[in-house]
């Protein structure tokens, strides 16, 4: 079953975004929409912090929070990694 659409069209956008990269998106939590998981989700990337990032039903600034979840998905060590050693394969 598919995630029901978050009700900011920006914020839905950068959610699209993370899913393309292989994210994983739970709704749901206590003050937030829901959270964002890498699909990585090991000690080395983030620092040891596995990435896990609030999605924010109602932020100030829709634009503003929906460019700070694309820069984290964007931003992910593990996934530059990826994109880096594909890029060699294809060369």
């Amino acid at each position: 079953m598919g995630r029901t659409k978050h009700p900011k069209k920006e914020i839905e956008e950068a959610l699209k975004h993370a899913e393309s990269q292989g994210w994983m998106i739970k709704e749901g939590g206590s003050h937030a929409w829901g959270k964002i998981y890498c699909p990585f989700n090991d000690n080395e990337c983030r620092c040891g912090e596995f990435c896990i990032t609030s999605v924010w039903s109602t932020p100030k600034s829709p634009t503003n929070h929906a460019s700070q979840l694309c820069r984290v998905v964007d931003n992910c060590a593990r996934q530059r990694e990826k994109l880096e050693a594909d890029k060699e394969q294809a060369q």
